[in-house]
């Protein structure tokens, strides 16, 4: 089943009308992250980001991830300032007990830059999966992030950041994916 969902994620980027191409690629001191990430414009005024990743941890964790985040500016157009929501869906095997976890989760993000000759933005960004979108043994997942980016290039950008990300499993067990500051690189092309 965890095949046919990968193959899902890499064919559902196909489907959209992508207008930009990318890839983030996280590295913490235990997780290595991949995400390819496209830009659609058939979703709203601004489009939306799509990504599709694959994350793998040092204990032979393995999570397939795609997400989607509708984003632009608020009122009054201050390109300073910028929100976002969107949904993610992630499966997860966890290797110690070999189950399979996965979660559908709603989430939102914000996003302020520092206009400056090279650019620098803090980011933040929540997800949540309560037990009734969480399937496989998990009861729940959350997710928060933030980072400091730095636009090394129009088309590339480098960040430092953490993110702590769970799954609460059935039986009252804490399952910890993430838990680790990372650095990062976005590429477009």
């Amino acid at each position: 089943m965890l095949k046919k969902i990968a193959l899902l994620f890499t064919v559902l980027p196909l489907s959209f009308q992508a207008e930009a191409r990318g890839v983030d690629l996280k590295l913490a001191n235990e997780i290595a992250e991949i995400v390819y990430l496209t830009e659609s414009s058939t979703f709203g005024y601004g489009g939306a980001d799509i990504g599709i990743g694959f994350m793998f941890t040092e204990n032979d964790d393995v999570q397939f991830n795609g997400q989607i985040m509708i984003s632009g500016n608020p009122a009054g157009n201050n390109k300073a300032y910028q929100f976002g929501v969107g949904g993610k869906i992630m499966l997860t095997r966890i290797d110690v007990s070999k189950e399979k976890v996965g979660a559908v989760a709603i989430g939102g993000q914000f996003r302020y830059v520092i206009p400056a000759s090279a650019p620098i933005a803090f980011t933040t960004s929540v997800y949540f999966a309560p037990s009734i979108t969480s399937f496989s043994g998990a009861d729940q997942y959350t997710e928060f992030s933030a980072a400091v980016e730095l636009e090394v290039t129009p088309s590339a950008r480098a960040y430092i950041g953490y993110r702590n990300a769970e799954y609460e499993l059935e039986g009252n067990n804490e399952f910890q994916l993430d838990d680790n500051a990372h650095i990062g690189l976005k590429f477009e092309f």
